[in-house]
């Protein structure tokens, strides 16, 4: 299974805002499967969605 990112925000939000999150929540709504993981090398969030692999 590979990931791609679809958004990605800084991670020093304002105080009480997860964009990161919301943005995601919206996008389950769409019935879109995405998470929410940290990337700590560039110190932000990232939205990514599931590709599944085509079956051979």
């Amino acid at each position: 299974m590979n990931r791609m990112v679809v958004q990605k925000f800084p991670a020093g939000g304002p105080r009480g805002s997860w964009p990161a999150e919301e943005f995601a929540a919206a996008q389950r709504a769409l019935g879109r499967p995405v998470e929410v993981v940290m990337d700590l090398d560039t110190d932000a969030f990232l939205v990514v969605a599931r590709q599944l692999e085509p079956a051979e």
